[in-house]
């Protein structure tokens, strides 16, 4: 991995990071240099070597990726073959390790997304499993089950000109009864013949991990979003099947509905803290009441997505009501 000179200072998701790379991420100015959340370093394969060990007497996970937490409070996370990452128990800084030269790129994604939601959580912040797109200054999130669709409906907001604030990791912080929500990586990971139908046939990325057709694109100039931006609606995303009906559904959720769908949509299901269950109900709590949520269906079906992105739009101009 390509190291800077010296360390440099960055934003996302609303924290500071000092990072020995350079990043795809908006700097903090130089006399904001003593305010760092976390501190990201590149580490040999020696120092996982006791984290290795420890988590080798746990019981083995079905997931791909891996993790344990140890006994000094610390989370290793790791992805076979790819690489590996140890988060201290402040949640203050990040060891990461590429095994066997795994692409930057697609370290960088792990390490900005998945791990970085155990420094997140262990600062009391709750991350969201969310892509939201930017809509006249406004973010306007997707929530449901991995597969839903959530960032290809955001790649055809792109196509029509919009700005994508993140995809995946979404932070959101109150301020004054309303909740702004913190751009996260430039990036958008699609499956790669949706990405060169809705992107461009020239659109390519970087493999999310081996075997995959999901790849990694990063976003510049207009399509990404760089700064916080007030929250003005979340949509629960339900597909449906094309033999169903072929009908754009937006409908309005009963509050208790609203609640279990925001804490089923949390980022990261691996820390079950009753500390951490408390802050995720009280978010879910608080958010049911500030910000409009919706169910929204529609077939499985790319040539229907202008028409899904036409109907959100309708949605947002009739300026929901809180349910």
């Amino acid at each position: 991995m390509a190291q800077s000179a010296s360390l440099q200072l960055y934003s996302l998701c609303g924290l500071s990071l000092r990072s020995p790379w350079t990043l795809p991420i908006p700097r903090r100015a130089a006399e904001e240099t003593d305010d760092c959340n976390v501190e990201l370093a590149e580490e040999t394969e020696s120092f996982f070597s006791s984290a290795r060990a420890e988590f080798s007497t746990r019981p083995a996970t079905s997931s791909w990726g891996k993790h344990a937490s140890l006994a000094d409070g610390s989370d290793y996370v790791f992805w076979p073959e790819l690489f590996e990452f140890l988060v201290s128990a402040d949640g203050r800084r990040i060891a990461a390790r590429a095994i066997d030269d795994g692409p930057w790129e697609a370290l960088q994604g792990y390490l900005l997304n998945q791990v970085l939601s155990y420094a997140l959580i262990k600062q009391c912040h709750e991350p969201l499993h969310a892509t939201v797109v930017m809509v006249d200054g406004q973010a306007v999130g997707f929530i449901g089950d991995s597969g839903y669709g959530k960032s290809t409906l955001a790649a055809c907001f792109l196509r029509a000109g919009y700005s994508l604030l993140t995809d995946d990791l979404l932070v959101l912080k109150e301020r004054g009864g309303a909740y702004l929500a913190y751009p996260s990586l430039p990036r958008i990971k699609l499956f790669s013949d949706v990405a060169r139908i809705l992107l461009g046939s020239t659109t390519t990325g970087v493999p999310m991990y081996p075997y995959s057709d999901k790849v990694i694109i990063p976003l510049s100039g207009d399509s990404s979003w760089d700064a916080p931006a007030p929250l003005r609606a979340v949509f629960v995303l339900r597909p449906c099947s094309r033999t169903k009906t072929n009908r754009i559904t937006v409908r309005t959720l009963r509050k208790r509905r609203v609640l279990l769908e925001l804490l089923a949509n949390t980022f990261n299901h691996e820390i079950t803290a009753p500390d951490r269950l408390r802050r995720q109900f009280l978010l879910a709590d608080r958010l049911t009441a500030a910000i409009p949520v919706k169910s929204l269906s529609y077939p499985r079906n790319l040539t229907v997505l202008p028409h899904v992105v036409k109907a959100v739009l309708r949605e947002l101009q009739k300026a929901l009501p809180s349910t």
